[in-house]
């Protein structure tokens, strides 16, 4: 494997970035937790951040933290899909396909939540009073992001993106063909 510095891979891939912020902005809304500043992309490290209220409660903060996995992995799979389907099943394709596949693996690959995001859930998770099954949740789930953080310098997260952009639509062909 080849070393490119994470700013690079952001610049690249920047509305995968854009859409990672408006999710944990959007979860935060979901949540009722205020929050006190947005940054969608910047060319600083971190590249974006949504600084929020503490959350009240622990299971909260997990959605918050998580949120970007869910949102950034569907509006990949929705944006490339079209696209993916005639490039992969019939060989071809125009310049508008190859920028929606582009767009969907950019927006699917910033899928997994940053260190940032689990030190902020282990954070909040174990500093209050939060039930015992909250805090079971939690541990895998921070580990989780550790390990997938890891992963990333090994284009963990380049494989996630392009493997559910193009994967799933080759998926659902088979299937329903």
């Amino acid at each position: 494997m080849f070393f490119i510095p994470g700013f690079l891979i952001a610049i690249v891939t920047f509305p995968g970035v854009i859409v990672h912020e408006v999710a944990h902005q959007l979860f935060c809304r979901l949540c009722k937790v205020a929050v006190l500043d947005v940054c969608y992309f910047r060319f600083e490290n971190p590249c974006g951040y949504v600084v929020h209220e503490i959350p009240e409660s622990g299971y909260k903060s997990i959605l918050i933290g998580v949120g970007p996995f869910f949102v950034n992995t569907i509006i990949g799979i929705m944006i490339a899909l079209p696209a993916a389907i005639p490039v992969l099943n019939f060989s071809s394709g125009n310049i508008l396909d190859y920028f929606l596949i582009w767009l969907g693996v950019s927006i699917a690959m910033h899928s997994f939540p940053s260190t940032g995001d689990a030190k902020s859930i282990w954070k909040s998770v174990w500093s209050r009073e939060t039930s015992i099954f909250t805090k079971i949740l939690a541990t895998p789930i921070v580990g989780l992001i550790y390990l997938c953080a890891a992963g990333s310098v090994v284009w963990l997260d380049v494989l996630y993106g392009a493997g559910v952009t193009l994967a799933i639509p080759n998926l659902l062909i088979r299937i329903l063909a």
